[in-house]
C-alpha cells in the first residue's frame, strides 16, 4: 500500500464539490483503483467505464475497469483475487452475487484494501455501498408507469438479471408491493424470471411467459438488457399495441423499442456518475477522509446524500419514454 502524507481538507472539498468531510489526508502518489463490474461488453458497463476514465483523467489516479466476459460470480471472484494479488489501494465493485463475493472482499479488507460496492445494499464486507436511490421506491415508480400503460388492470410478469442480485429483487419487490397497494385489478403471473443480464435470455423468457400466460399484458424488467429482449419478443408477435413494458435500461439499449412502442418506459441512473462517486469515495477513504450524511459528492443526484449505516443513497433516477429519450445520449 502507498504511504499517505500531508493534510489538506481543501483539496478534498474541491474534489467532492461542497462535501462535508473531515480529517482528510492527501495522497502524494497515484492510487490504483479498479472497478470490477458484473460483465464486460454490454452498454450499461461501457457507460460506467466512461465514468471511470473521466475520474482517472480528472484525479490523476490509476482508475480502470475490469469484468468477466459473462455474468458469473466465480469469474468475478477470480478477477478480485487478481486485484488483491496486485496490491491495489482500493476496489470498487458491482457484484453479480453479493453473497458469493463476501469471502474475497473480506480478504481484500483484511489486507488493508478499501472496498466500495454499488447495487449491493445488504453486502457486509465493504466500507460503503453506493445506491443511486432507494431501490424499493424506484421499483414502485416503474410500477406506476407500467400500471398507467396497462389501464391499471391485467396480468403482468417480472424479470431479474439474477435471483441473487439484491437490487434487482428490491426493484421488483417494490413494484409488486406498489401493485398490491394501489392497483388491485392487476395480477402477477408466474415467479421472477431470471435472465443472467443477457438480452437473448430475456427474449427467450418473454416467449415462455407469453406461451404460458396468453393474456399477459405487462412486463417489468430489471437487468439493463431485459426490456430489449422482451421488446423484441413483442415485436415479433406484433403485440406492441396490446402489451406494456417498463424496466431498467438505457436509451442506447432500449431506444429502438421505445420508438416502436414495443417498450413503453425505462428508468435508470447514469452508471458513469455512479462510477465517479464510487471512485471518489474510495479515494477519500484511502486518504483518511470521512463521509458524512448530507454531503455533496459533486455529482448530479448525489448532492445531498443520505447515509444509512454503510449505504450511501442518492436521488439520481430518471424516468424516460420515447418523448424524452434523446435527452440522454447514452
Amino acid at each position: 500500500m502507498k504511504k499517505i502524507v500531508g493534510i489538506s481538507s481543501l483539496a478534498v472539498a474541491v474534489a467532492f464539490g461542497a462535501a462535508t468531510l473531515a480529517g482528510v489526508a492527501v495522497a502524494q502518489e497515484k492510487l490504483d483503483i479498479p472497478t470490477v463490474v458484473k460483465i464486460s461488453g454490454i452498454q450499461w458497463f461501457n457507460r460506467m467505464e466512461e465514468g471511470v476514465k473521466k475520474y482517472a483523467a480528472e484525479s490523476g489516479h490509476n482508475a480502470f475497469q475490469v469484468g468477466p466476459a459473462k455474468a458469473d460470480a466465480q469469474l468475478q471472484v477470480q478477477i478480485l483475487e487478481d486485484m488483491i494479488a496486485q496490491k491495489v489501494d482500493a476496489i470498487t465493485v458491482v457484484p453479480f452475487s453479493p453473497e458469493a463475493l463476501e469471502p474475497v472482499l473480506q480478504k481484500a479488507r483484511d489486507q488493508g484494501i478499501k472496498v466500495v460496492a454499488h447495487e449491493a445494499s445488504s453486502i457486509q464486507n465493504v466500507d460503503y455501498d453506493i445506491e443511486a436511490f432507494k431501490n424499493e421506491d424506484f421499483g414502485a415508480q416503474l410500477m406506476d408507469r407500467l400500471a398507467a400503460c396497462m389501464g391499471e388492470e391485467g396480468e403482468y410478469a417480472v424479470f431479474v438479471g439474477s435471483l441473487t442480485s439484491k437490487t434487482h429483487n428490491q426493484w421488483v419487490d417494490g413494484a409488486i408491493a406498489r401493485q398490491k397497494e394501489a392497483y388491485p385489478k392487476m395480477t402477477l403471473v408466474g415467479s421472477k424470471n431470471e435472465t443472467y443480464d443477457d438480452q437473448q435470455q430475456a427474449y427467450a423468457k418473454a416467449q415462455e411467459v407469453m406461451r404460458a400466460f396468453p393474456n399477459v399484458k405487462g412486463f417489468q424488467g430489471s437487468a439493463s438488457t431485459d426490456v430489449a429482449g422482451i421488446g423484441l419478443a413483442i415485436e415479433e408477435r406484433g403485440l406492441e399495441a396490446q402489451t406494456c413494458v417498463a424496466g431498467t435500461s438505457l436509451p442506447s439499449i432500449a431506444g429502438q423499442y421505445l420508438e416502436t412502442d414495443a417498450v413503453d418506459a425505462i428508468g435508470f441512473w447514469d452508471p458513469a456518475d455512479a462510477a465517479i462517486v464510487m471512485n471518489k469515495v474510495a479515494a477519500t477513504l484511502i486518504e483518511g477522509g470521512k463521509i458524512e450524511d448530507g454531503a455533496n459528492l459533486g455529482v448530479p443526484g448525489y448532492e445531498a446524500i443520505k447515509l444509512d449505516g454503510k449505504v450511501i443513497y442518492g436521488e439520481a433516477y430518471k424516468l424516460v419514454d420515447k418523448t424524452n429519450m434523446k435527452d440522454f445520449p447514452f
